[in-house]
């Protein structure tokens, strides 16, 4: 009963989509599918919907049915399915957070390379503690010391992917405005922007600065996020509005990398951004 009710995730959601269009391309009803199950069409329904994890062994009988017997084929579906079922660090938040949130950080843990375009703030994988907070209590004014303190525990948890055994690459453009935008005390800010000097050091990350001096940027639309997965899954762009967080999968992302391309050719390099991140920070304290 309890997974009936769970949330639908992006995983779950990636899987019924598969299941779907396997379904089609064979031609088979949904009807006929769940006979073969010997499952009522509502149940399969809520397979290809997401609104329900399918098992194992349901799994294995549909790929059976649909034909499907490449074994990377098999093992890549099967992986997503384990993915669905597994609970992850993330879902002890899942009261805390918008449900998107939670598939935001399933999506950091499975990345190999995270795009990141800042227009306002740091991103939230390079934030200091008291940088966070602040944002946190600005974003929500009405949020109790106890919310704020768990939105602070998982925001400062996600950045233990950075330095973890294959954590993935990291590449950030900041506007320039970020540099420049208090938030908190002087002394935060320069202690946010002395952190990004640090994080920058790590081979996996490359921060760079779009400066004020190279005009008119390639989108004024705001900040986004691309997430870059292994095979079995698509490409994802994310966009974080005030109605909570939207995500557009491949091919749609092609908009999202051209516009992040451009904004890597207007920025510094990573030696110049980081200077100029130095020379803003010391005006800070």
């Amino acid at each position: 009963m309890a997974a009936a009710l769970q949330r639908s995730t992006l995983r779950s959601q990636w899987l019924g989509q598969e299941l779907r269009q396997l379904r089609d391309a064979k031609g088979i009803l949904l009807k006929e599918a769940a006979e073969y199950l010997q499952r009522d069409t509502g149940t399969l329904s809520r397979y290809e919907t997401g609104f329900y994890p399918i098992r194992r062994p349901d799994l294995l009988a549909l790929l059976d049915l649909y034909s499907v017997s490449d074994p990377q084929r098999r093992e890549a579906l099967l992986k997503l399915s384990q993915d669905v079922w597994q609970k992850g660090w993330w879902d002890g938040y899942a009261q805390d957070v918008a449900g998107s949130m939670i598939d935001f950080v399933w999506l950091e843990t499975r990345a190999t390379h995270i795009r990141s375009f800042a227009a306002m703030v740091v991103p939230g994988l390079l934030q200091i503690p008291t940088y966070a907070e602040k944002l946190l209590q600005i974003n929500d004014p009405g949020a109790t010391p106890e919310q704020v303190e768990r939105w602070l525990e998982l925001r400062m948890t996600r950045q233990q992917v950075l330095d973890g055994e294959t954590p993935p690459r990291l590449s950030v453009v900041l506007d320039e405005a970020v540099l420049h935008r208090k938030i908190g005390t002087p002394q935060t800010m320069a202690a946010q922007l002395h952190h990004l000097g640090q994080c920058s050091t790590k081979p996996t990350i490359d921060i760079r600065v779009c400066p004020f001096r190279a005009g008119t940027p390639a989108s004024t639309h705001g900040a986004f996020t691309i997430f870059q997965l292994p095979a079995q899954f698509p490409e994802v762009a994310y966009v974080e509005t005030m109605a909570g967080g939207l995500y557009v999968e491949s091919p749609d992302t092609e908009r999202f990398l051209r516009t992040y391309d451009v904004h890597t050719t207007n920025a510094l390099g990573p030696a110049d951004s980081i200077e100029l991140i130095s020379a803003i920070a010391a005006k800070w304290q």
